[in-house]
């Protein structure tokens, strides 16, 4: 058998398990879980916050919600329970079921600001529903439910130039104005989206999910889909705020669009062509023209080069690179969000 054949055979396997009644990656957790380990032991505390030590140190809503979805994902209830004891401690302190958005840990006040980040309480809710399959805990998608609610009620506006069509806010605060809202297409996981509101029964979630997949390819017939934008009443245009830039947030993007089985989406598109001359390294662009601005080798952005790469062919295999812990908190997750994202939505590209 050949490396191709043998390819054929792993994919068309992880294929059947899904199609058996089995997520790809319920089924293919073992083949993670050295990986998975290292992540925990690297930037997991005992206590259960995830560390981001390029942040201060910090802790966010973000990286307490993917440790969770990982645990979940992982079927480790011990480490699960942890992540989501500490984070019920230290960043549930709002009046409603969101999570203020970052911990810091040499501040008299650990918590200053007590607005939320919409993904990071997106992947919070994700994670409960999936666990609550995983480890067949109802009360796990209770609690789901209620961050449903609040997110969609907090975090969900109206696009200022289309009355009617609904947007994923960043945040409760800060990014909504008279006419204009500030956008940003990172924050957008429209798989957790879709699973969420099928789940809870919440219309105006899977109408968020569709309506900003509809802004994204607006955007994406213009270049490849950057960090931020501004949506007002005149349209699309740069941000006021923020710089105009497609950058490592951004990579963000194609990896969930991927995930969500939407490779083919125009931004995951206008993704393989941006990043097609980068020899799979993470790269940072000016939005305008394309330049490139800062680039890095970590592991962790090459795996979602190469998988973007993959889902552009119909090739077998992936130049996915090993996991390693010598990276950041950032591309390291993002590491492991890439080789969940083949085992569930890509089986045909197998790190080759």
């Amino acid at each position: 058998m050949n490396r191709r054949e043998a390819l054929h055979g792993m994919a068309a396997l992880a294929g059947g398990l899904f199609f058996a009644g089995q997520s790809v990656a319920h089924a293919s957790t073992p083949a993670l879980m050295p990986a998975w380990r290292a992540w925990a032991q690297q930037y997991i505390e005992y206590s259960g916050r995830v560390v981001d030590t390029l942040q201060l140190g910090a802790s966010h809503s973000e990286s307490q919600g993917y440790g969770l979805l990982l645990a979940a994902s992982m079927g480790d209830r011990v480490r699960f329970d942890a992540i989501d004891g500490w984070t019920q401690r230290n960043l549930a302190i709002r009046d409603d079921a969101l999570l203020a958005w970052r911990w810091l840990p040499n501040q008299r006040v650990h918590v200053p600001d007590i607005n939320n980040a919409s993904d990071g309480d997106l992947f919070y809710a994700w994670a409960l529903l999936r666990a609550s399959r995983r480890f067949d805990d109802g009360a796990l998608a209770q609690r789901a439910a209620r961050i449903v609610e609040d997110l969609v009620g907090t975090c969900c506006a109206e696009r200022p130039d289309r009355p009617g069509q609904l947007l994923l806010l960043p945040a409760e605060k800060g990014f909504s104005g008279p006419g204009r809202v500030v956008f940003n297409a990172s924050y957008v996981m429209p798989l957790a989206m879709r699973e969420l509101a099928a789940a809870t029964g919440n219309a105006r979630l899977a109408q968020a999910a569709t309506d900003s997949l509809s802004l994204m390819a607006e955007i994406a017939r213009n270049g490849p889909v950057p960090d931020w934008v501004d949506v007002s009443t005149r349209g699309v245009t740069p941000p006021r705020e923020f710089e105009h830039k497609v950058g490592y947030e951004a990579l963000r993007v194609p990896l969930f669009l991927i995930w969500s089985s939407l490779a083919d989406h125009p931004a995951a598109r206008q993704a393989r062509a941006l990043h097609a001359g980068t020899d799979g390294r993470g790269t940072v662009f000016a939005a305008a023209g394309g330049a490139r601005l800062q680039s890095s080798h970590d592991p962790g952005y090459r795996a979602i080069s190469a998988l973007l790469e993959c889902s552009g062919t119909a090739d077998w295999g992936a130049a996915i690179p090993p996991f390693s812990t010598s990276q950041p908190y950032y591309p390291a997750t993002l590491h492991l969000f890439a080789m969940l994202a083949q085992m569930e939505a890509l089986p045909r590209c197998v790190p080759l």
